[in-house]
């Protein structure tokens, strides 16, 4: 190894964007393997890689011991005396023992590395610039298939469509140019993968972004999207600014900024609805070409009921309901369609269901209302008796009081007779 490696590893730096740095420590690992490999053993091998002149030189550290146990990791304190008498037991001396013909092995194990190390930062490279694309949409060119993928060149790798991602009966033939959308990239060991797709709802947002500028700047903003691959499209838009009209915008002169979204997707149906914060203006809308007498919505169950003219109760279905269909996933609701000689049976049938509901309600207030009266009564029957039994407490503690004083006054009754009694004792006495 020589200068000629140190300027490789310059060009390295600047061409491809690896760390000069990176490489000489990938290299340093790379060549102890190396000399284990060969040598026989690199436990205290370490590798100084001089910079300067790019030469490579291989050491032994050993550590000074009182007594060797083993000569390859330690050297005895009289022998480190003699090739430095500042040595002390503990300290690592370092020994070069980089073999005469370790420079051809060396020079292979760099290219190795350096080999190794371009390849990881190309993967780098392309992984980190089409992450950048990751959920946005790119052109490119159809290479080949399997059963499993078609293959697209993107320029720097080949990303791969599943037959799910495909729109169905798309033809796609070597050389084709197509537009994709790349909704995920993977890191794989073998490199960057790329996953791409023509059947994303997502992939319809992108191509309105490109063909229409109010919308990829934000003047006209799409709401949401129902999308059956190759076959039928319908996009909500509004727009918070009331000089713009959103599908207008959106149409184009004659219809050709739609137009030209409709050729990238071989010819797919496109519908642009207005979006309404009224969700019975939004669901008509949805189901446009037909037109719409009266929407009936079930809040709990999110579903509505719309009602339309007979002759045009197919056309809001819709072939294999697909109209009726999109609509509900554009509008996100259940939606039932009915025709207008079923009206007035489904007002009463909703009259019926809502004066059912009515009289459950009333029954159950009328149970609750027993309830209620009933614990009534049982509360005033215990606070009754509860008086009564004050009552008789109290009649009690007064019998007891009488008796009291009734045992008093007889007991003073007493006394005084007892004392006149000895009072007349003295007086006959005395006489």
């Amino acid at each position: 190894m020589n200068k000629d490696m140190l300027g490789a590893l310059d060009a390295l730096e600047k061409e491809k964007g690896i760390s000069k740095e990176i490489v000489i420590e990938a290299l340093d690992a790379a060549l102890v393997s190396a000399y284990k490999k060969h040598y026989g053993q690199a436990q205290n091998v370490e590798i100084k890689f001089d910079e300067k002149k790019g030469d490579v030189h291989i050491y032994s550290v050993k550590e000074v011991t009182e007594e060797v146990m083993d000569s390859q990791l330690e050297v005895s304190l009289k022998e480190a005396l003699t090739i430095n008498p500042a040595y002390e037991i503990g300290d690592m001396i370092h020994f070069e023992v980089t073999p005469k013909d370790f420079g051809r092995i060396a020079a292979q194990t760099a290219k190795q590395v350096i080999l190794q190390r371009v390849r990881e930062a190309e993967r780098s490279i392309i992984y980190n610039e089409f992450s950048a694309y990751e959920n946005d949409i790119m052109q490119g060119i159809v290479e080949r298939q399997d059963k499993r993928y078609i293959y697209v060149n993107l320029g720097k790798l080949e990303a791969v469509l599943s037959k799910q991602d495909q729109i169905p009966n798309e033809i796609y033939q070597p050389h084709d140019r197509i537009k994709v959308y790349i909704y995920k990239v993977e890191n794989t060991s073998k490199g960057p993968q790329v996953y791409v797709s023509r059947s994303h709802p997502d992939l319809l947002k992108r191509l309105f972004e490109q063909e229409i500028p109010e919308v990829y700047n934000g003047e006209v903003e799409i709401v949401s999207i129902a999308r059956e691959a190759g076959d039928r499209s319908k996009v909500a838009v509004k727009s918070e600014n009331p000089d713009i009209d959103p599908v207008g915008t959106c149409v184009g002169p004659k219809g050709q900024r739609v137009q030209a979204i409709v050729n990238e997707l071989k010819g797919e149906n496109m519908d642009i609805v207005e979006w309404n914060a009224d969700p019975a203006v939004f669901i008509a809308n949805a189901l446009n070409p037909a037109q719409v007498v009266e929407v009936m919505f079930d809040e709990i169950q999110r579903s509505c009921t719309v009602i339309v003219p007979d002759f045009q109760l197919s056309l809001a279905i819709g072939k294999r309901g697909q109209n009726a269909r999109l609509a509900a996933r554009l509008t996100n609701y259940k939606i039932d369609i009915k025709p207008e000689s079923e009206f007035e049976e489904i007002l009463a049938e909703q009259k019926a269901i809502k004066e059912e509901q009515a009289l459950k309600m009333a029954e159950k207030i009328a149970e609750k209302a027993v309830e209620a009266e009933e614990l009534a009564n049982e509360i005033a029957d215990i606070e009754l008796a509860n008086i009564f039994e004050t009552v008789e407490e109290a009649v009690e503690e007064l019998d007891e009081a009488v008796e009291t004083v009734e045992e008093l006054a007889e007991s003073a009754v007493e006394e005084v007779l007892e004392e006149a009694t000895v009072e007349e004792e003295a007086v006959e006495k005395d006489d």
